[in-house]
């Protein structure tokens, strides 16, 4: 991926990516896809209501098809503060992921993030800031539903209902994590530089605020209510496509620990039995002997856990070896379950005298177990060796 950064202020220098500006108290990072026509509000906003009171910069992060980088550099002249354009020819993690490049090129103790549709007010970024520093917290969420909070802006009853239920979701889902954060689907907040690690993150879409808060979580967190405003201008990016990959987030951060990845793999596993049974009804109904209906057949099942389980549980780690190669060997150790299962229970009844069903119940435990294993080991683990440091060149 390629960037091409740029800092702005009166009169516009050229910079490379290792000059950046000046330390202030603050860094503002905003995420920008295709926001040309709310730039120049937002830029008189913070001129208006932030540097009076607190130092700052402010860092935009750019993933649009449009004029938008053009008009930063022409809004930023009359900007009395440093303002840099950081814009990315591959938008890779989404509105999430341009905010993790506006962290690592942050130079501010306190980064705010907000949005660039001018429905985040400016002039609470001294409170956020203001706040963290009172009450020592490493991370102050701006939330619409604290006392003195609305999310007013939200357009029709339909993003509302949305909104309050993946609110909902995911603070079931994560009651710990989000436990003292009302407001997890909120896209402004501060958090300090030293609690986040950018390294860590790995956001897909634009619920960056999730992210941190499992991934890297800072100990104390307050809060501060804002008024959701209405869009100045253009369209909102919700979309359904959004509204899945929002889920696979979910899914990917609540899977991240071994045990929360075995329990999936077998939930995973446990829907292969529809394709399979389909799979040896139809071709047994076609005339094929049950033997050889049954090999195939497990062969869909194996392709549906295959799928589900390379965008679900293991989608950080698809880069590490080619599709072909995960395929083959992600089929390999199923297969090998079927063939392994049958002398594992002859061994459990003959050895040690165990029940047939008892030693069957033992036997799909312990090769689950196994495939399980395996799975992480062989299939998705990274592999040392000269295309790892080749897959290291490129990223950086």
């Amino acid at each position: 991926m390629t960037h091409d950064y740029t800092e702005y202020s009166a009169p516009v220098p050229e910079l490379r990516a290792s000059e950046v500006a000046e330390p202030g108290a603050v860094t503002i990072v905003v995420p920008t896809f295709n926001e040309s026509a709310n730039i120049r509000r937002l830029l008189r906003q913070i001129t208006e209501s932030v540097p009076a009171r607190l130092p700052c910069e402010v860092v935009f992060v750019d993933d649009s098809t449009d004029d938008t980088p053009e008009v930063i550099r022409d809004a930023a002249r009359d900007c009395p503060f440093p303002v840099a354009v950081l814009h990315r020819d591959e938008p890779v993690g989404g509105l999430g992921g341009a905010v993790v490049e506006g962290i690592r090129a942050a130079g501010s103790d306190w980064i705010v993030v907000m949005d660039g549709d001018c429905q985040h007010p400016p002039s609470l970024v001294p409170e956020l800031v203001a706040t963290g520093e009172r009450s020592h917290a490493g991370l102050v969420v701006a939330s619409r539903y604290i006392k003195g909070g609305s999310r007013a802006g939200l357009a029709g009853n339909y993003r509302i209902a949305v909104s309050r239920g993946a609110t909902w979701l995911t603070k079931s889902l994560f009651p710990r994590r989000l436990h003292g954060i009302s407001d997890p689907m909120s896209g402004f907040f501060a958090i300090r530089r030293s609690a986040v690690t950018a390294d860590v993150l790995k956001p897909l879409g634009y619920k960056i605020l999730l992210e941190l808060a499992v991934r890297s979580r800072p100990r104390k967190v307050s809060e501060v209510p804002f008024v959701f405003q209405d869009r100045f201008a253009g369209e909102s990016k919700s979309s359904a496509q959004e509204g899945v990959r929002f889920l696979r987030h979910l899914i990917g951060l609540r899977t991240a620990s071994p045990i929360a990845r075995m329990v999936g793999f077998g939930l995973i596993g446990a829907t292969g039995f529809l394709p399979n049974l389909l799979g040896l009804y139809a071709l047994t109904a076609a005339g094929l002997h049950y033997v050889p209906a049954e090999i195939l057949a497990n062969q869909l099942g194996v392709a549906w856990n295959f799928v589900l389980i390379e965008h679900l549980l293991f989608r950080d780690r698809r880069s590490h070896r080619r599709w072909w190669d995960r395929v083959g060997r992600f089929a390999l150790l199923a297969n090998a379950d079927l063939v392994l299962r049958i002398p594992l229970i002859a061994l459990f009844v003959h050895r040690f005298g165990m029940g047939a069903l008892s030693a069957t119940a033992l036997a799909l435990v312990t090769t689950f177990v196994l495939r399980f294993a395996g799975t992480e080991a062989l299939v998705y683990l990274p592999r040392k060796g000269p295309r790892g440091s080749r897959t290291a060149r490129r990223a950086v």
